[in-house]
């Protein structure tokens, strides 16, 4: 039995996860488009092109578990909604790339917290294929993490 509510726990995080992965591939190109500093709008560029790879795993993990109830993500659209206000309310170029970051640095928690929860949840279910899928993005969604501090600290540096 906790093994079925485990399973049904998974494909409902994945639905809502990947409908998380569509918020964030409409919002990509605008947030980029507002963005001055150039290794900024390459990081943006980098970001755009690892989300659809975990796009692709989070099809083929939903594959796996079934496709389950279509799911909202509330979590990411309110980051967006903040992302958008942020680079609205902007005063200068510097402001709004380093308010970029810091919301782009917010989602990257949840994709750290969300692919982390899922690679143990699958991996419980002896889905090591999707475990290791989860983990990869965990690791890459961390790995962002630390290069768009790194990026933040060269634009205040130069401010």
């Amino acid at each position: 039995m906790i093994q079925d509510n485990l399973k049904q726990l998974v494909a409902q995080g994945l639905a809502a996860m990947k409908a998380g992965s569509e918020v964030a591939a409409k919002v990509t190109a605008e947030i980029g488009g507002d963005a001055k500093h150039p290794s900024l709008k390459a990081a943006l560029e980098e970001g755009n092109s690892t989300s659809k790879q975990w796009s692709e795993r989070l099809d083929r993990a939903r594959q796996q578990m079934g496709q389950g109830d279509e799911q909202n993500n509330p979590i990411l659209e309110a980051l967006y909604e903040v992302s958008r206000r942020i680079r609205q309310k902007a005063t200068d170029d510097t402001s709004r790339d380093l308010g970029i970051i810091a919301s782009g640095q917010l989602a990257l928690h949840y994709w750290t917290a969300a692919f982390g929860t899922m690679a143990s949840y699958t991996g419980k279910l002896g889905l090591d294929d999707v475990a290791r899928d989860m983990m990869a993005c965990t690791d890459e969604a961390k790995q962002a993490d630390e290069k768009m501090t790194g990026l933040a600290e060269q634009i205040l540096s130069q401010g």
